[in-house]
């Protein structure tokens, strides 16, 4: 009886023990969607308008910079090429005269939009690609006894904002394909110690009239070409252009298209 007893007691905890083991499972699945947007932003910190005004003598022949007017702060997950392109209102490239204080014979009011000129603090890194004088805007600004084209903004000749081409300047990166130097990586401003990176750029202004006004360091968009008063006096006056033009006193307006694209 003893025995029967204890083989029962082996047999109930052997039960129980496979009743234990006997585990239920409900199982449920979670999809989960990876979607890397790209991102291509660009920060600009400037006044709403930068104003040149010369009323001065000392100012024609100097000119007049505006430091550290425009800020630009890059952030990217794809290769990217940053540029500058001179505008008008009425899409060429001359500004939109709004007042003229008088014409006269000799006054030129179609002054192109490349006499105004840029400067950039930190020197274009991807520019391995171009074919052009000048790659950037890095260099410092002539003086007006040595006209250049360094300087000054790139301009399309139909008004537009189309990307300058390999020999045209860009801020950071350059037209061509990827792959040859012409590219700024991804990455940020957010990331990068101090102001002098590939993802901050400082830009300076400067117009010089010259005495008299006939903007000496306005180029053409390969910096080669001189664009000065006599050049479009040449061009919209024809041969009968005596050489003496100078620009018409007045107030003119234009805009500058800071642009932010994916290289591709």
């Amino acid at each position: 009886m003893r025995n029967f007893s204890k083989l029962l007691s082996t047999v109930i905890l052997i039960g129980f023990t496979s009743a234990v083991s006997a585990q239920l499972i409900d199982e449920k699945d979670v999809s989960i969607t990876l979607d890397m947007q790209p991102v291509l932003e660009l920060e600009m910190t400037t006044p709403n308008q930068i104003e040149f005004v010369f009323d001065d003598i000392s100012e024609y022949q100097a000119g007049i910079t505006q430091y550290g007017s425009t800020i630009l702060k890059v952030s990217s997950t794809v290769n990217w090429d940053l540029y500058a392109v001179g505008r008008s209102q009425t899409g060429n490239r001359f500004w939109d005269q709004q007042t003229s204080y008088g014409s006269t014979t000799n006054s030129i009011s179609t002054l192109p939009i490349s006499l105004l000129e840029l400067r950039q603090n930190t020197a274009n890194s991807g520019g391995a690609a171009g074919t052009g004088t000048f790659t950037d805007y890095s260099s410092a600004f002539p003086n007006a006894s040595s006209p250049s084209g360094s300087n000054s903004l790139f301009v399309n000749n139909d008004g537009s904002a189309t990307a300058p081409g390999l020999t045209g300047k860009y801020i950071a990166g350059h037209s061509g394909t990827s792959g040859t130097g012409d590219f700024m990586a991804g990455g940020s401003y957010l990331n990068q110690t101090g102001t002098s990176s590939n993802f901050y750029y400082v830009m300076d202004y400067r117009i010089m009239p010259g005495l008299p006004a006939t903007f000496p360091n306005a180029f053409e968009a390969d910096g080669t070409t001189s664009e000065n008063i006599t050049a479009v006096a040449a061009s919209t006056l024809g041969p009968a252009a005596t050489g003496s033009e100078y620009a018409e006193p007045g107030v003119y307006t234009m805009y500058v298209q800071y642009i932010l694209l994916e290289d591709q």
